[in-house]
């Protein structure tokens, strides 16, 4: 049972009513209309490096996808070398949930999800198993499991790895319906987005999110937006 104090960065879970939190919303309009228009569920969020805000979009996202809305939304932790969504979220490295899917075909993902104590969403951590992370990704268990997963849930995300430093999300990226990508504004170099990319199929790349952008919008000062919000952050 996850029990935590969540990271205020988590806007769309502590803060909703923030402009940053709103900078969400445009991002789960695009996923809606992927579903409604195309049949796309399950997407994956990544990023070109570690540190470039994949968690923090994932959990942002479920957190809007779910707000005020009869949606099933279900946030997989599927960093399994990190476990970054599962440890913000509170749950502890012990907590079974997709390596133990995935490794074990007796265990069953509606016994394994978690309802999240932050927001209207069910959460999959990561789980545990000994074998090879990708021995596991490329087991035919992840296909099955999702495949369950789209039975139950109108919208399915997966926070994986880094591109760059490990080959798990290239692997993901072959059984999900699309792909978002995190990257840091003014730190990400275009030559490390560019060699993430290339691991991808273009088609695949449904969103690309800069985390930490503070330029203002269309050229307002921020005081224009005071009326809509009942606070400010810059912070997104």
């Amino acid at each position: 049972m996850a029990t935590s104090q969540l990271d205020p960065r988590f806007v769309t879970l502590t803060a909703p009513a923030t402009f940053a939190a709103e900078r969400y919303q445009g991002l789960r309009l695009k996923l809606e209309q992927l579903r409604q228009r195309d049949g796309k569920r399950v997407i994956a969020i990544t990023s070109p490096g570690a540190g470039d805000g994949k968690t923090l979009t994932s959990i942002n996202l479920a957190g809007v996808m779910a707000r005020e809305s009869d949606a099933r939304v279900l946030l997989i932790d599927a960093d399994l070398r990190r476990a970054s969504t599962s440890l913000n979220l509170g749950y502890t490295s012990g907590t079974p949930g997709l390596a133990d899917l995935l490794d074990n075909d007796t265990h069953q993902l509606a016994k394994l999800v978690q309802r999240s104590e932050h927001g209207a969403f069910d959460v999959l951590p990561a789980g545990s198993s000994s074998s090879p992370v990708q021995q596991l990704f490329r087991s035919p268990r992840l296909k099955t499991i999702l495949d369950d997963a789209r039975e139950r849930y109108d919208h399915i995300l997966l926070d994986t790895p880094p591109l760059l430093p490990v080959f798990d999300a290239a692997l993901l990226a072959r059984v999900v319906d699309g792909i978002i990508m995190v990257v840091a504004a003014d730190r990400t170099p275009r030559r490390l987005l560019a060699a993430a990319l290339d691991h991808l199929e273009p088609s695949s790349v449904v969103g690309l999110v800069f985390n930490n952008d503070n330029s203002p919008l269309l050229g307002y000062h921020s005081s224009a937006y005071k009326p809509y919000f009942a606070t400010l952050s810059s912070r997104a």
